[in-house]
C-alpha cells in the first residue's frame, strides 16, 4: 500500500487523496492477506524522485495522461520498483484504469517482468457507479449525475449490439448523456483494445474495442469505460 507522490501533477490532489492504511489493511485480512507491504516514501526514493524511470512514448501521452504529464511515468516506475522488491508471481490491476493496466501488461512483456498480470473487472455499487477513492469527493448530487456515464455507455453499448457502427453515433451517446447531467466532459474515445490506438470512421461487427471515457462533476474527476464485444 503506497501512495505514489510521482505520479501526481503539480497541480493535482496527492494532499487531500484518501489515506486509509488500518482500514485497507483489515480489508485485505478479511480476505486472506497474510502481510502488507506499506513503506514510506522515503523508503522507495531514498534520494528523491528518481532520475532513471519507465515510460511507454507511444501511449504515455493519450487519454488520462494527455491532462496528466507525467502519470503514467510515474506509475510505470512505481510498479516496476514493486515488482522487483516483492518478488511476486501475481499482480492484479482493476480494468477501470483500463489505460494503466495495458501499459503495465506491455512493460511487462517488453521488459521480461517474470511475473502474470491479471485484469480485474470494474467493481460498481449499487447504483453503478465505479468504485473509486476519489468517489467520496462527489456530494449527493454529483453522485446521481455521475451515474450519466455509466447510462451512456450502456446505450452505447446497447445500440451497438443492435448494429451501430458509426463512431460518432457512439461517442455522442456517452457525451450527450454526462452533458445533459451538468457534467463536464475531458474525453470521449473509441479506441482499439489490441493496441489502443484511437478510431474514426465506422467499425466493423468484429472489431473489439473500448469506449473510454473521463470527466468532472464538480471538481471530482471520474474515468470508467466499457468494452463493446
Amino acid at each position: 500500500m503506497f501512495l505514489n507522490p510521482i505520479q501526481f501533477g503539480k497541480n493535482e490532489d496527492l494532499d487531500k487523496y484518501p489515506k486509509r492504511l488500518e482500514a485497507d489493511a483489515k480489508l485485505a485480512e478479511s480476505i486472506g492477506a497474510d502481510f502488507v507491504f506499506a513503506p514510506s516514501v522515503e523508503e522507495m526514493y531514498p534520494e528523491g524522485d528518481p532520475l532513471t524511470l519507465i515510460r511507454d512514448e507511444s501511449l504515455e501521452s493519450m487519454y488520462c495522461g494527455a491532462y496528466r504529464p507525467g502519470h503514467f511515468r510515474g506509475v510505470l516506475t512505481v510498479v516496476g520498483k514493486l515488482f522487483l522488491i516483492t518478488g511476486a508471481d501475481h499482480a492484479f490491476f482493476g480494468e477501470k484504469d483500463y489505460q494503466q493496466v495495458f501499459l503495465i501488461e506491455r512493460m511487462v512483456r517488453d521488459l521480461n517482468f517474470n511475473i502474470k498480470i491479471h485484469r480485474v473487472k470494474i467493481v460498481r455499487d449499487a447504483s453503478g457507479l465505479a468504485m473509486s477513492s476519489r468517489n467520496e469527493y462527489l456530494s449527493d448530487l454529483e453522485r446521481s449525475q455521475a451515474l450519466s456515464i455509466i447510462d451512456g455507455l450502456k446505450r452505447a453499448k446497447e445500440v451497438f449490439d443492435k448494429g451501430e457502427l458509426r463512431i460518432a453515433v457512439l461517442r455522442d451517446l456517452v457525451i450527450k448523456s454526462i452533458l445533459a447531467n451538468r457534467g463536464q466532459v475531458q474525453y470521449v474515445e473509441v479506441v482499439n483494445q489490441k493496441n489502443l490506438q484511437k478510431l474514426n470512421g465506422a467499425l466493423r461487427p468484429e472489431d473489439k474495442v473500448v469506449i473510454l471515457v473521463a470527466a468532472f462533476f464538480g471538481k471530482t474527476r471520474l474515468i470508467d469505460n466499457m468494452e463493446l464485444n
